[in-house]
Order: structure tokens, then sequence, then C-alpha cells
């Protein structure tokens, strides 16, 4: 095949003004640009893991998608979009993708640029798994160090996008990331279209907020929560404060893959369509992490409290600084405690990586999220 030009003008979303607002005719798009491209990834359930929690549990295994994560769906979506636009215009492909990346994203958007026959920079922590960082060379992509703090690692993308002419692709502040993301949620509507609540885990956002506005779109009925380590808790301190409240210093976490903060795009999203954020301390990660998720799931379980659907609210108040009061439902479905399934959902990569031998597992906080009917 006949290589096509290059030459579009280097373009960054480090500084850029916000995009215009996700919307659901955004991930309409990208639903149709994925299409054929990825497979669909399973909605798998257990009898035992719902008989010991008191609900149906449902688990979107995104761990299947191609690159081990969700992640590919948004980097997809954004380098097809960009290939969209370069055909409209009659014009040359990007120079180059950039982006800054500890390892889903990166591997996702060099697997993607590969695909077009576009070269990919990813700007990686040194800190960054060996495995993942090969995982990404795998791909051609080519990396670039940087040190792990979120400063350097956009300076570093900068410069990379200045010096290469390329287009920054970031992480989970693009809107073409979240609308590719949002197609899960889209999936999971026919899949499971019985579906009352879903919790997804947070980092950047940029999961939730196509989710989220998927859902609310299509079945407003439908509650969204958000789970995230109580050590860096800046979505749950964002919406207590009803203002964006990034980590500045943030703790370490087990769930590295949720370090990051949410961002000026995906923040104003989560703060209209998110009904909640559930934090979960360190020590009820690894504890409630024993050798499978049988274990995992009955450590959760709690007395049942009735709250219909109708009256579910935010339990986040002005100054509040404990965690959310877990609310729960009342259906033929009843939900014991969303506290203790933020607690299983960020538990599960432990319980996972102990009962399933993998070479440098995904990290399953960020690919694998509850869905409760």
């Amino acid at each position: 095949m006949r290589a096509r030009p290059r030459g579009r003008r280097p373009r960054s979303t480090e500084h850029m003004a916000a995009p215009p607002r996700l919307a659901l005719a955004h991930v309409r798009a990208a639903e149709g640009r994925l299409r054929h491209r990825l497979p669909r990834t399973p909605l798998l359930t257990s009898r035992s893991l719902s008989r010991l929690a008191g609900r149906r549990l449902l688990f979107k295994c995104e761990l299947f998608q191609r690159t081990g994560s969700f992640k590919i769906r948004g980097a997809l979506n954004a380098v097809r979009s960009l290939v969209e636009e370069s055909e409209r215009a009659g014009g040359a492909l990007p120079r180059a993708v950039v982006t800054h990346s500890s390892g889903n994203h990166g591997q996702a958007l060099a697997c993607a640029a590969q695909a077009e026959g576009i070269p990919a920079y990813i700007v990686v922590p040194r800190t960054a798994p060996h495995c993942k960082q090969a995982a990404i060379r795998s791909y051609g992509a080519t990396l670039v160090p940087c040190e792990p703090s979120d400063k350097s690692r956009a300076e570093t993308a900068a410069r990379v996008v200045q010096e290469t002419g390329g287009v920054m692709v970031h992480p989970n502040q693009e809107l073409a990331v979240m609308a590719g993301q949002g197609t899960i949620a889209l999936e999971v509507l026919e899949q499971a279209p019985e579906v009352n609540a879903v919790v997804v885990p947070v980092g950047g956002g940029g999961m939730i907020a196509g989710i989220a506005v998927a859902i609310k779109a299509l079945r407003p009925d439908v509650k969204v929560f958000a789970a995230e380590p109580r050590n860096v808790d800046d979505c749950y301190q964002s919406k207590v404060r009803g203002e964006l409240t990034p980590n500045l210093h943030p703790l370490d976490t087990i769930a590295d893959a949720v370090k990051t903060s949410i961002g000026p795009n995906t923040w104003p999203i989560i703060r209209d369509l998110v009904d909640d954020v559930l934090t979960v301390s360190e020590e009820e990660i690894k504890v409630n992490a024993p050798g499978s998720l049988l274990t995992v799931a009955a450590s959760r379980q709690l007395p049942p409290a009735m709250l219909c659907p109708s009256t579910l609210t935010p339990t986040l108040s002005q100054g509040s600084t404990s965690p959310c009061t877990p609310p729960q439902l009342c259906n033929t479905h009843t939900v014991s405690s969303w506290k203790g399934l933020a607690e299983a959902l960020l538990s599960l990569p432990r319980a996972l990586q102990r009962d399933v031998h993998m070479q440098c597992p995904p990290q399953p906080w960020s690919s694998l999220y509850l869905l409760l009917g």
C-alpha cells in the first residue's frame, strides 16, 4: 500500500482550550469507528460471587481487550479521528502521535498508530515496569523517558510534540479518547439491559466520563459511581468541594494505575453526571484481596439496607471529610454495600494475580468494573 504523506503541524492538548463537551453523539461516532476493529468484551458473572455478595454481580472484562485494557478504545478512536480529518481535508497524515503514559495508554496508542503507519512517541516514567516498556516498543513506538511526576510527563510530552511536529493524544482529557472509552457503556446496555448501577474505577477520569455520558443519555435511571483509593482521593475531594481539586502531593497506593488526578475536561462531566464517589483505604484493598475472588466478595458482605432508586441522591456534603455514606437500592436484586463493592473492585487485581498466573498482567483496577442488575 502506498504510504500517505505527512505534514500536519504540531498540536498539543496539554495547554489548549477545552474541547466541546463530550456528548452521546461522540460516543456513537466512536462506536462506528471501532466496529469491526475491536472485539466486544464479555460480561461475566458468577453465581457463587452473587450469592455471597447478596446481589447479582456482572464484570465487564476489559482485560480481554486488545493490548490488555480498555485503553485501546480511546486510543484507536483518537487515531482514526485524526486519519478521517486528514482524508476530509485532503491533507497529510500526522507526522507522529505523542502521549505520556505509565503503560496501558502508551501501549494502546502505539498499537493504534502502527495500524495506520503513523510514528508514535510515548513519554514513559523511568519507574514504569520494564515489561510495559517492552510492550510499547513491540508496537514500534519510540520511548522517551521522564521523571515520575505529572509535571515532568507534561513538559516532556510538550517538548516531543515540538521536536517531532506530532499531535498530542492525552491519555484521558482528549475528547476522542473519552468517547472511545464510552463505548463500554453502549455494549453494557445491550448485554445487560436490566442493569441499574455501575461502579467504575477513576484515575484521570476518561473512562468514567465516557461511560457516564452514554449511560445518563440513554438510561438516566442507572446510577454511576466512581471508586478510588483514599490515598489519592482527588475525585472525591473535588465532588465535596465542588471544584477541581487535584492531588498535588499524592501518597503511594497499591492501585497505582488510578493514581492520576482527574482533569479539566473530565471534571465537569464527573461533577454533573457521576452520582457519588466511593473511597477505599489501602488496608481494605490489601486485606480484602486474599487467594480468591470468592473470599474477596464474602469479606464485603454487609446487612442490606433499603432505599429505592427513585430516592437515591448523592450523600456528599460541603466540608465533609469522611467517605460517602454507602447508598443502597431495594429491588429484586438487593444491594448491601456500595462501599463494599468499591473495596472489592480495587481488591480484584491482587486476587486475580494470585489466582491466574500472568506474565506482567494488566492493571485490572483500570480494566474491570462492577455492574449491578
